[in-house]
């Protein structure tokens, strides 16, 4: 491999990285060009850490004979065996120290000391190399603040030095690709945790402008959690956000299951909407959401309940009607959300709940969305008058007895 060939992969990955493709694409393309082109590369691994809920990282692997898992997430690495895997790798040991590379000739006597260098050693892997190419301050995102790589090759001599200079010319390269790519998914998680699927993917699409909204029609829903100050007065501190959490998850995973999106969290309150062309359709999606939430409350409370923990319900209001969907708020800070009357009465439908002792109350609005045969499940309640909605309405619920025919 001369140094032609250098130039030939280097804007190779420079392009795929500006195109976007996977980092595992990237990765699989990139060891493949360099063994093509004379570099005797056997195995492959590349990671970084990323800013995700769940996942400490990704990383991206590539063997030239065998069939391998090419891409995973990996959790916490603070704790338990996951902290003692890290810590016996060649990554860390690069990662707590001054190095930037660190080499283990497997086929030579040197010791095998690192996580995972056996394995390879008994592949019949005869060179091991690792590097980390530490991010500035400035280019660094949560812990994501370095690239991880490692290569080892079979051939009876090992990396020459020749070998191990293209790689130092051509890994940075490469690690530049996958963080460029990196943090377009970075973008696009932080959008939809903390906006929602849909709004995230309209934010994603340019739509950031203040003022730009479109007119929806939409079934909503509003709910909020049974007794949460009284709970949240009489158990300590330390016991709310759990409480808040088991619940909201029950809530929101019942939603997206049923294809709604959660636009706002308030407190113990969920604002969430069905999106469609249907009424119908949309009525029946946020009505399977509140069956789906019933059956995961059944679920939670009883481990809770077992766990000696507090338990609780949730309200919801369901309601249907027109609503602008977009930004709202000033030049710098900005919210994509819904506005209009439908989402004020959607609140004070749920709010209703306590009143009359239900812990769901459906406006009139979205029993006549639903077909009539679907209708014979809902019972009327009676007419109300909510607070800060001019007109008075018929509220409805699930009869239960009809439902159990």
């Amino acid at each position: 491999m001369d140094y032609s060939d250098v130039s030939t992969i280097a804007a190779w990955v420079t392009e795929q990285g500006l195109k976007g493709v996977s980092e595992a694409e990237l990765m699989t393309g990139f060891c493949a060009a360099c063994r093509k082109a004379g570099l005797p590369l056997d195995r492959g691994l590349a990671l970084m850490d990323t800013l995700h809920p769940v996942h400490e990282g990704r990383a991206f692997r590539w063997d030239s004979v065998e069939e391998i898992e090419v891409e995973f997430e990996y959790g916490p690495t603070i704790s338990g065996e996951a902290a003692a895997n890290w810590q016996r790798s060649a990554f860390y040991h690069l990662w707590s120290g001054n190095e930037r590379e660190v080499r283990r000739r497997l086929g030579f006597g040197d010791p095998i000391d690192f996580a995972m260098l056996d394995k390879i050693a008994e592949a019949g892997h005869t060179d091991f190399v690792a590097m980390m190419h530490r991010f500035s301050e400035a280019g660094t995102i949560g812990e994501m603040d370095c690239f991880f790589s490692h290569f080892a090759t079979k051939h009876p001599q090992g990396f020459s030095d020749h070998d191990l200079a293209i790689l130092r010319k051509l890994v940075p390269v490469l690690g530049l690709a996958i963080k460029c790519i990196a943090l377009g998914r970075i973008a696009r998680t932080i959008a939809e945790v903390y906006l929602g699927e849909d709004a995230a993917r309209q934010v994603m699409e340019g739509k950031i402008s203040r003022g730009k909204s479109e007119r929806i029609s939409a079934a909503l829903w509003f709910s909020d959690l049974l007794n949460y100050t009284k709970i949240s007065d009489r158990v300590p501190p330390e016991e709310i956000i759990p409480l808040l959490n088991d619940y909201s998850e029950v809530a929101i995973s019942a939603i997206h299951e049923a294809g709604g999106n959660v636009l706002k969290l308030i407190g113990d309150g969920v604002l969430a909407i069905f999106k469609g062309e249907v009424p119908a359709e949309t009525c029946r999606a946020a009505l399977s959401a509140e069956s789906l939430l019933r059956e995961k409350l059944v679920t939670l409370n009883a481990a809770r309940a077992a766990d000696s923990r507090p338990t609780t319900d949730v309200y919801i209001g369901l309601h249907i009607g027109d609503v602008f969907y977009g930004n709202i708020g000033s030049q710098n800070r900005l919210d994509f959300t819904v506005i209009g009357p439908a989402v004020n009465e959607v609140s004070r439908i749920a709010s209703m709940c306590r009143s009359v002792d239900l812990n769901l109350l459906i406006s009139s609005d979205f029993a006549a969305a639903i077909p009539e045969e679907e209708r014979a499940a809902l019972a009327c309640v009676g007419r109300y008058a909510l607070r800060g909605v001019q007109r008075a309405q018929e509220l409805y619920t699930l009869d239960s007895a009809r439902l159990a025919d």
